[in-house]
């Protein structure tokens, strides 16, 4: 479990195959300190699970079904990722429950400049607009954003100056697409409801 709070932009350093995925090997710096052969780490906002820690980087086995549910097969060596290592018992929760698992391939769209801030618009597949409300939580490259305003295809953020600099959402170099995190609290209510609305086949209001 993450809180969407980037500790640290990384970097790619190698991108080799294996059957079926790849192995990563990122340059953490000293967000490796403390972090042991095992644990798990976000990269983008993807859960992966540390290996072969030394100086100051470590590697991660992404296997194909994750390869093919977010930007990562975008990734070349050289290429930025917002780091965050997991939320622990007892750590203040700054920003939202984040669970490392990607929900969506998302697209950047335009960014306008608002003095020191920036609006950023994300396009998002139809599919997932109904888990996204005005003023809610959602995570986008691993990162807690509050979602400014709704539109008919995505949403809009203002990035504040520490986000800006501390992550790489606006980053020319990072992958292009975008890995997409609804709450999880609305996709479990989204699931609970579902078989009482109408038209649904099942008009019970009872709780299962």
């Amino acid at each position: 479990m993450f809180t969407g709070l980037v500790e640290a932009v990384g970097t790619i350093l190698a991108v080799a195959p294996m059957p079926g995925g790849v192995r990563l090997r990122i340059e953490a710096g000293a967000l490796t300190q403390g972090l042991g052969e095992g644990a798990s780490i976000a990269v983008d906002g993807v859960c992966l699970t540390a290996l072969e820690i030394d100086s100051g980087a470590f590697s991660a086995d992404v296997s194909p079904e994750t390869l093919s549910r977010t930007n990562m097969g975008e990734y070349r060596a050289g290429t930025p990722v917002n780091l965050e290592r997991p939320l622990r018992a007892g750590d203040p929760l700054g920003g939202h429950f984040v669970q490392g698992h990607v929900d969506a391939i998302c697209e950047a769209g335009e960014t306008t400049q608002e003095d020191d801030f920036v609006r950023f618009r994300v396009r998002v597949p139809t599919a997932h607009l109904p888990y996204l409300v005005e003023k809610g939580s959602v995570a986008v490259n691993g990162v807690s954003l509050t979602v400014a305003s709704m539109e008919t295809d995505g949403f809009d953020v203002q990035l504040v100056p520490h986000t800006l600099e501390r992550t790489n959402l606006l980053n020319p170099d990072r992958a292009t697409s975008l890995n997409l995190e609804v709450d999880i609290l609305g996709k479990y209510v989204a699931r609970f409801v579902a078989p009482h609305l109408p038209g649904s086949g099942d008009d019970s209001t009872e709780p299962r």
